[in-house]
């Protein structure tokens, strides 16, 4: 079973680094033009990744819905599922993006970017927000190949667009000099490029199968039933997230700069980790679909070990990253010395981190959503009052940047990732959640 984990895990993890290695690429790249830009970025790209996150049910939600129906033999229901969960991804998309477009300098200024960082935070969130449709429609789609065990297309899809924007992104913000908007510009045509290699094929092969494309109203409506626990989940956590955002944004430019860099690979590096929890997400929908509970309990056992195992490795990785390529991210010493700090501080509770994850994937899978949202909410409920202490704690002059940057990620990972292990820990000890 951990040899088809590691080969569900690997493609898997393929399409989830896809909008984090765009806004990772965007931090290296516009962390040159100046401060002012990274940290307008840090401010733009909380907007994106938290809207596009909070659509995260769409993958979910299809995923264990397909598996279930694939694992009892149901191919076409299977496919007509997840093709109800296109067509969501796609009205939300359309629906948000023009939302946001209509909102972008007072979202912005909401979350802390004042005078030219919010400029330029306002100037990326409007040049990329076309993107978004495309970025949701790569959720529902990579729900339906997780769930048909199709996964290597997510890896072509997603070096394809990790590709098309690096090469954009350096042609148009250096080259053009169109600065911080050729950045946004670049990731909203990546986004598209990646949504529509994976796209085409999905529906070809639901043509072939007999699946109907065309919108169906009980499909969409059971997708968006299915995924409202799973919203009020990453609602509850993107919450707690863009108040950390908030709270960085308090403590000044070169620490709200150094987080977003931390928090751009923290971003990569947990998508490494959820590719180990969604491919023991698929295994145990499946196994479950086809009653066999017992081969459920043994994918719980192999992909927590792997989690765990993955996240000690990372850290590792991210420790020399710290040292070796904190200067990729700014020519600023005091925001190279701020990414480093950050970076090790976060790479101690990467195992935690790992095995938290893949509990999460495996819940997720077994359709448990109401105890996922409950617990989540409760999470940022404890979470949220804490930031809240800290900024008034923060009216000390005595707290210097260093100190900044070590409170913002042992409160992330103490108080945010600490309770969500234990819960997870607790739920899956017993049989409930296979119900």
């Amino acid at each position: 079973m951990l040899h088809q984990l590691i080969s569900m895990a690997i493609p898997t993890f393929g399409q989830l680094i896809a909008e984090p290695t765009f806004i990772l690429i965007d931090t290296a790249i516009v962390g040159h033009v100046n401060d002012s830009a990274l940290a307008g970025l840090s401010v733009g790209s909380t907007v994106i990744l938290t809207t596009v996150g909070l659509c995260v049910f769409l993958a979910y939600g299809t995923t264990s819905r397909v598996a279930h129906l694939m694992g009892a033999g149901r191919r076409r229901d299977g496919f007509e599922e997840g093709i109800s969960g296109l067509w969501l991804a796609l009205a939300i998309g359309v629906i948000v993006a023009t939302v946001i477009g209509f909102i972008a300098r007072p979202l912005c200024s909401f979350l802390g970017a004042r005078d030219s960082v919010l400029d330029n935070a306002t100037a990326y969130l409007l040049a990329m927000i076309g993107g978004i449709p495309g970025a949701l429609l790569v959720y529902a789609c990579n729900g339906i190949l997780r769930g048909l065990e199709r996964t290597r297309l997510t890896l072509l899809a997603a070096v394809a667009g990790a590709v098309v924007n690096t090469i954009l992104d350096v042609g148009m913000v250096i080259g053009l000099g169109w600065g911080i908007v050729g950045s946004g510009v670049a990731t909203l045509i990546a986004q598209w490029t990646t949504c529509l290699i994976m796209l085409v094929p999905t529906l070809r092969w639901a043509r072939e199968s007999g699946a109907r494309l065309r919108p169906r109203r009980e499909g969409i409506l059971r997708s968006a039933g299915d995924g409202g626990p799973l919203f009020i989940r990453t609602l509850a956590l993107r919450c707690a997230l863009v108040g950390t955002v908030m709270l960085a944004a308090r403590m000044g430019d070169h620490v709200l700069a150094a987080y977003q860099s931390v928090n751009a690979v923290w971003n990569f590096v947990l998508n490494m980790l959820d590719a180990i929890g969604i491919s023991g997400q698929a295994l145990v929908a499946l196994q479950l679909g086809a009653g066999h509970r017992p081969q459920a309990r043994r994918a719980v056992s192999t992909a927590s070990r792997a989690g765990l195992a993955a996240g000690a490795v990372i850290a590792i990785g991210m420790m020399a990253l710290a040292c070796l390529a904190s200067p990729l991210f700014s020519p600023n010493p005091d925001i190279v010395r701020l990414i480093a700090i950050g970076m090790m501080v976060q790479a101690v509770f990467l195992p935690l981190a790992g095995w938290m994850w893949a509990l999460d994937g495996i819940l997720i899978g077994a359709q448990d959503y109401r105890y996922l949202a409950v617990t989540c909410t409760i999470t940022a409920l404890v979470y949220l009052p804490a930031l809240g202490l800290v900024s008034m704690a923060d009216r000390n002059p005595g707290m210097d940047d260093t100190l900044h940057m070590i409170i913002l990620w042992m409160l992330i990972n103490v108080l945010f990732i600490g309770p969500r292990a234990i819960f997870n820990g607790m739920r899956i000890r017993g049989d409930r959640w296979m119900h």
